[in-house]
């Protein structure tokens, strides 16, 4: 690793690919910390990834300065030294991709999905004005920020108008995303971003990407020829006029495709649908039954608000089994109501009740779990996942880690130690 790369202070590595490498760093003059890609171009390794790395660095080169909205990662400088190429970008610090809300079992609530994709869009049609055609619109190229912002990322590929030697062939983008006239090597105009953004959304909202295959031919067949599986078949409650709006951008013909102002309008019809069916369905009851477990007596009524939206809400008969001993899942569970029993080698250890807490074992470390929960009466159960919970307010964040360690010593220490 080097000790500085131009002006800038090499902290750490946080990122390797096959075009090069990410770095942590310092800038003294503007006393910040920035990410520098410094990219592999040695004709003498391999020389065909070579040239890919070089254009990927002129086509993110030309970026300085260009792209400036707050959706977009900006990209601060760029430049050549001893040979190495590399380019300067904003470091975000605690960035996840949207790839971490991909499965069906960690999906982000539909509200959210709509409000994110609203911001791609709204960015997407800030670059195209601007001649900017991304060609590589995929989870991993999207981020959110601590404070659940976006960065639009990876400008590697990326069309510029006007500019010449733009286009890299042989690399059109992620197969999973492309556009049908990206697998047909068409003409690439801004609805193929639009396509993109469209599989990208089709993903958060079902947890599956809409055309799979065994082969990558078969794949690119599906993206040209087939229909993906309606989207209310995979997820209950996405809105018809959602559904109606991910099938229309990923239209077959591109010029059946709306733009990405068009798709931003829509987006903000139906968040503002759905905020309203929120407020007026079972939230209100839900966070009266929360208010009154000890668990939350602590917690504001926004922070309380802010949980239900990272969280599920559960019922379990009697017997059902709710965790199991040796899974590994990053949940913890808050008893609504009922009770459940604590397994341990198949045998009970333990009794919990309404406000009780378990799952602390996966939450805390990602380790398996270390006991069976099961129901012992029909039981209601608040489950929180630990990734999602990251979305919410650093206070609100604050405040649940200081009940979750209160609930836990105090459970040791009337249990024997016992963990779930």
């Amino acid at each position: 690793m080097p000790e500085r790369i131009g002006k800038y202070l090499i902290v750490n590595e946080v990122g390797r690919g096959s075009t090069g490498t990410v770095y942590l760093s310092h800038d003294p003059f503007f006393k910040r910390d920035v990410a520098i890609k410094a990219y592999n171009i040695a004709p003498d390794e391999n020389p065909e990834r070579a040239r890919i790395a070089r254009k990927m660095f002129f086509n993110e080169a030309r970026m300085v300065g260009m792209l400036q909205h707050p959706n977009i990662l900006p990209i601060y400088d760029a430049g050549e030294e001893g040979g190495q190429y590399h380019v300067v970008m904003e470091h975000v610090q605690g960035a996840r991709t949207l790839a971490t809300y991909c499965r069906p079992d960690n999906l982000l609530r539909i509200d959210d999905v709509v409000k994110i994709s609203y911001k791609c869009a709204r960015a997407l049609q800030y670059a195209h004005k601007r001649g900017v055609i991304h060609r590589d619109i995929k989870p991993s190229n999207i981020m959110l920020t601590r404070n659940n912002d976006v960065r639009i990322v990876d400008f590697g590929i990326a069309l510029l108008r006007d500019a010449e030697g733009s286009r890299i062939e042989g690399i059109a983008g992620s197969p999973s995303y492309m556009s049908p006239e990206q697998v047909e090597s068409a003409d690439i105009t801004p609805a193929s971003d639009i396509y993109s953004l469209g599989a990208v959304m089709y993903e958060l909202l079902t947890g599956f990407r809409p055309f799979r295959a065994s082969t990558l031919a078969r794949l690119l067949n599906r993206i040209v020829y087939a229909t993906p599986a309606p989207l209310h078949t995979l997820r209950e409650g996405i809105p018809d006029e959602l559904e109606q709006l991910v099938m229309a951008v990923m239209a077959k013909d591109p010029a059946q495709r709306i733009s990405g102002g068009e798709l931003a309008a829509g987006l903000t019809r139906i968040y503002q649908q759905l905020r309203q069916e929120y407020a007026r369905g079972d939230n209100r009851e839900h966070f009266e039954q929360l208010r009154r477990l000890r668990f939350f007596h602590d917690f504001s009524g926004t922070e309380i608000l802010e949980l239900l939206r990272a969280s599920e809400w559960r019922e379990y008969g009697v017997g059902d089994e709710i965790v199991r001993e040796g899974e590994l899942d990053d949940r913890f569970y808050v008893i609504v109501s009922g009770g459940v029993r604590v397994e341990m080698n198949g045998r009970a250890v333990g009794m919990l009740g309404d406000g009780e807490c378990f799952g602390e074992s996966s939450y805390m470390g990602g380790v398996k779990r270390n006991s069976t929960i099961r129901a012992e009466e029909p039981v209601t159960v608040l489950s929180v996942s630990a990734t999602l919970l990251e979305q919410v307010s650093t206070e609100c964040q604050l405040r649940f880690n200081k009940v979750f360690l209160r609930a836990l010593i105090r459970r040791l220490q009337g249990n024997n130690g016992t963990r779930t």
